[in-house]
């Protein structure tokens, strides 16, 4: 099985992970979730890896997040999900995915429980 990297080449913690997997003579498949951001699917899939409900994938600090009412708690799964579909900045990075597996690079060394 392959590996996978959820990357913002922007982000430092994204960068450091890239980094370490690279160190570790894996050669992932990075892809830019800004540019290319995943599927409903894929997402859901990411999510029940991280054992994570949407919010708790979500950069609350962004300032899409507050401009957007997304802090209502009444808003549901699939809201929020939709919500992460048309805005991905919103989507925590970096992810890491192997083998079924899904980790949260914050911090980098994070990833390493999974490979």
């Amino acid at each position: 099985m392959g590996i996978k990297i959820y990357h913002n080449p922007r982000c430092s913690k994204s960068r450091q992970t890239l980094q370490l997997l690279v160190d570790n003579n894996l050669k992932p498949e990075i892809v830019e979730y800004l540019k290319t951001p995943p599927s409903r699917e894929e997402l859901e899939q990411v999510l029940a890896m991280l054992n994570l409900e949407p919010r708790k994938l979500m950069r609350t600090k962004e300032k899409e997040y507050k401009a957007l009412g997304l802090d209502n708690p009444d808003l549901g799964h699939d809201d929020l999900i939709t919500a992460m579909l048309e805005n991905p900045k919103l989507i925590e990075r970096p992810i890491v995915i192997k083998d079924g597996k899904a980790a949260i690079g914050r911090p980098p060394q994070q990833v390493l429980e999974i490979l």
